[in-house]
């Protein structure tokens, strides 16, 4: 496998993943990105920019991420908390009166970023031009009933995480979740990463298809649990609902599923730019920049849900819009946040070991929050950082 790229000294483990991730995982375009310390030390890209194309992959391709969308989402309410303009203990109708109906009073914006409202369903799933058009989702996610009390459990709001987040965001500033993430994140860092593609980089992304894992994966081929399964089956479950929010899927390849602002779901960007901002969340990176006062960084990795997930049907942990390490997603430590994208994307910030992580795939897989990929990237990383 032709694979290019840098890797510091001491980081060749990940460069032997990745190269085996193609070789014996299934992967057909793909990139990896590490900060270490504010410093990049590993950036790698390989195979072809379309999953089902022969165009390669350059250094500049960039591909949607789904829910690792959501992490880099969060970052945009948490720095409004930084800044005093989102207190994140207010309820939720005090900056949208709206969505105070059918029993959601007392819902925190809190509870929003920690899957707790209760509302990772609608009772009418929306279409794909309902989902993008800025205004369908946000009336139904304020029509909707909770499916249990607010802020007694959690569960996982695959898709209706964007327009409660999109929701509340533009009713505290006045502005979308995609403008500020580019104007107040993106920009000053250098991130090559959008929620709601700008039709001038259209060019750059690469066409996503699902893939089965080969043969030659052998044991590593992912099986879940029954129960998951009969889960994920059921039309009637609070799983399948919560996933069919957007009814029929959108076509992820579409241009204008692209330039829409779903902040859970149709983030777009390089594998360097997760590093990055990961990197940049925790610490300060190359020219200085940085995005969270170390009090910020503490409140996104701090256990807000942990426990049996009503959506995922496993147990999970959410800090404040991060998923956290645990069985169900491992990342590299327990201190790790951040979050996986269902199919394979993956990106996180590590404080203890000063590592941004992030990798990005045109082959979507089966899995929803450990895939194989990721996992062995992980895994690479680990072991070079033991031996440093």
């Amino acid at each position: 496998m032709d694979v290019h790229g840098s890797v510091a000294e001491g980081f060749e483990p990940v460069r032997d993943a990745f190269v085996r991730n193609f070789e014996v995982l299934g992967d057909r375009g793909a990139a990896v990105a590490v900060y270490r310390d504010g410093r990049k030390v590993v950036d790698l890209w390989g195979g072809t920019k379309d999953a089902d194309g022969t165009e390669p992959w350059t250094a500049d391709t960039a591909q949607i991420v789904r829910s690792a969308t959501k992490g880099v989402a969060a970052a945009v309410p948490l720095l409004l908390h930084q800044r005093g303009l989102l207190d994140l203990d207010a309820p939720v109708g005090s900056y949208w009166p709206e969505f105070k109906s059918g029993g959601k009073e007392r819902i925190l914006v809190r509870d929003l970023l920690a899957h707790r409202a209760g509302i990772p369903a609608l009772d009418r799933g929306l279409t794909a031009a309902e989902a993008a058009d800025g205004v369908s989702g946000a009336r139904a996610v304020a029509a909707q009933q909770p499916f249990w009390e607010p802020g007694t459990a959690h569960g996982y709001h695959a898709q209706t995480y964007s327009w409660l987040v999109s929701e509340l965001v533009l009713r505290a500033t006045g502005r979308t979740v995609g403008s500020v993430l580019a104007e107040e994140i993106a920009e000053p860092l250098g991130l090559e990463f959008w929620i709601g593609l700008p039709e001038t980089e259209e060019h750059r992304v690469g066409r996503v298809a699902p893939v089965e894992p080969p043969e030659s994966a052998g044991t590593l081929r992912t099986r879940p649990r029954r129960n998951v399964s009969e889960a994920y089956a059921d039309p009637e479950s609070l799983t399948r609902r919560a996933f069919a929010a957007i009814e029929p899927l959108p076509d992820e390849n579409d241009p204008a599923y692209r330039a829409a602002e779903l902040p859970a779901s149709n983030g777009i960007g390089t594998a360097r730019a997760l590093a990055r901002f990961y990197g940049a969340a925790i610490g300060v990176v190359e020219d200085g920049a940085r995005i969270f006062t170390p009090a910020t960084t503490a409140l996104a990795a701090r256990e807000h849900s942990a426990g049996p997930d009503r959506v995922l049907v496993v147990n999970t942990r959410f800090g404040a819009g991060y998923m956290l390490h645990g069985p169900a997603s491992p990342l590299l430590s327990p201190a790790s946040f951040g979050h996986p994208g269902r199919g394979g994307s993956l990106a996180f910030a590590d404080p203890e070991s000063g590592i941004g992580f992030g990798y990005v795939t045109n082959a979507l897989a089966k899995s929803v929050t450990a895939d194989p990929r990721a996992q062995a990237l992980v895994r690479a990383l680990k072991s070079a950082l033991s031996a440093l």
